[in-house]
């Protein structure tokens, strides 16, 4: 994979032709010095004087990939998009911008960016080369993301069941408990009426007064007595069968 292109000294010939302002060109010697940090400030410097300087962005942005700052040359190239499109350098532009997604791991972008530089210069094997590597990235990470939310859904489908069994035995438990509770409500109710019916036929029955008990204590007794006297008299009748019997 072909790293950033450097087209700082391309880009100074032609602020030269437009007469860009000496920050400008005071960066790009800077730049070509590998002293980023000055050169940092330099085209910085330049945007403010002039912020539609594509030139300034663009290097700048170039500058702040040596630094390994993705993000921000990621900002400084976006901040110029429309106009660097129209632009003689729109193909390094890019490809540029495609190589910071690249570090930024930004697939999706990558992909773009090497399509749109490879519409301009289809010749550019570096830029194809970069696009099919890109490309695959990307499958590669879509194909992650297929699988992760499978994953999530098998999950909460496993989940939802787990749940569902729960609930269908939290309910057969709540259903066995409210047929207890029916069944001991019943045997309580059952219980209820057995006594009720007792207390009924005990208050039913005739209450006697205290003579009356008295002459049926008197009645049992003198039943008693007879049966008494009956047993005596067959004991009587027994022994004198005997009696007669007997042989001297």
């Amino acid at each position: 994979m072909r790293k950033f292109l450097c087209v700082i000294l391309a880009l100074g010939c032609s602020v030269a032709v437009f007469g860009q302002k000496a920050d400008l060109r005071k960066g790009n010697r800077q730049f070509k010095k590998k002293d980023y940090a000055a050169a940092d400030i330099s085209y910085r410097k330049a945007i403010m004087q002039d912020t539609s300087l594509v030139a300034g962005y663009y290097n700048l942005a170039n500058n702040l990939y040596r630094q390994e700052n993705f993000d921000e040359a990621a900002k400084q190239l976006d901040a110029v998009s429309m106009s660097a499109s129209e632009a003689p350098f729109a193909p390094d532009y890019y490809f540029n911008r495609g190589d910071v997604a690249i570090a930024k791991e930004d697939w999706q972008t990558a992909v773009n960016m090497f399509k749109e530089c490879l519409r301009r210069t289809p010749e550019d094997l570096d830029a194809k080369e970069n696009y099919l590597y890109a490309r695959n990235k990307l499958q590669d990470q879509q194909q992650n993301q297929d699988q992760n939310q499978n994953q999530d859904q098998n999950q909460d489908q496993n989940q939802d069941q787990n749940q569902n069994k729960n609930q269908d035995q939290q309910q057969d438990q709540n259903q066995d408990q409210q047929q207890n509770q029916e069944q001991n409500k019943d045997q309580d109710k059952n219980q209820d009426q057995n006594q009720n019916r007792q207390q009924q036929q005990q208050q039913q029955q005739p209450q006697l007064s205290p003579q009356q008990a008295q002459q049926l204590l008197q009645a049992i007794q003198d039943k008693e007595k007879k049966t008494q006297e009956k047993v005596e008299e067959k004991k009587a009748d027994a022994l004198k069968s005997r009696q007669k019997e007997k042989n001297w």
